[in-house]
């Protein structure tokens, strides 16, 4: 068993909202109107606790809770890692999944950032991803506009003060590939950290590819815009504590 299993109970009003398009509300006035039963005998109580495997009938259709799911997600240029957007598309437009609306983004990137994106609807489990406690290690694949003097692979070992922020970023490795090429690994999530990082040494970062995510690497099969579920070993890889 991971520790991505669901609870073992939930209140009968919670249930009816987990695996159902009702509101808790909602589902308060289907109970009170005898609607729900739990193995042939109506349910009254909002409050009472049902397991998440109970054979809960809504006029006598079965209800299930629905498994967690978790994908990956390779990231075109202009989506944005948002739920709904105004002027752009999300990340969830490019999903072909029930409900889309509830699964969410651990761990954004910027508009103009390509790459690993992972989706879920456990909230558990990206919060073990994006809690800067848990130090989940992040690698991305980066040019710059200006080469990169081989000083920045120490200075960035070191942690660099960003604009606006009061403490050094948390040590960081940088791996120089060519003149103006690099992958950097990272264990914040700071907002727009790797190019606020080169712009404190007076470069800017013109392309930015996330590749992986703790040990969830992007599977090089996926094209642009396509996803997939995760495996099992990527799904508990997240409660590993080794994230390097």
């Amino acid at each position: 068993m991971t520790k991505s299993t669901p609870p073992q109970t939930l209140r009968l009003d919670r249930f009816l909202a987990t695996v159902t398009d009702y509101s808790r509300s909602e589902a308060k006035r289907l109970i009170k109107a005898g609607e729900i039963t739990l193995d042939g005998a109506v349910l009254s109580d909002p409050r009472q606790p049902i397991a998440a495997d109970a054979d809960v009938r809504l006029r006598g259709h079965s209800l299930r809770a629905a498994a967690p799911r978790y994908f990956m997600l390779h990231k075109p240029r202009d989506y944005v890692c948002a739920a709904r957007d105004r002027r752009h598309l999300t990340v969830l437009d490019l999903l072909d999944e029930d409900n889309p609306e509830r699964l969410h983004v651990a761990g954004r990137l910027d508009i103009d950032t390509t790459g690993l994106v992972l989706l879920t609807d456990d909230g558990n489990w990206s919060h073990a991803i994006t809690s800067p406690k848990r130090a989940c290690w992040k690698r991305y694949w980066l040019r710059t506009a200006e080469p990169i003097p081989a000083n920045t692979v120490d200075k960035f070992s070191k942690g660099v003060f960003l604009k606006d922020d009061k403490a050094r970023t948390l040590p960081a490795r940088l791996v120089l590939i060519d003149d103006c090429e690099a992958r950097l690994e990272i264990c914040e999530g700071r907002y727009h950290q790797v190019k606020r990082m080169f712009a404190a040494l007076g470069n800017a970062v013109i392309a930015l590819h996330r590749e992986a995510i703790g040990h969830i690497e992007l599977d090089d099969m996926l094209e642009e815009g396509d996803y997939r579920s995760l495996s099992e070993q990527e799904i508990n890889s997240v409660w590993s504590e080794d994230h390097e």
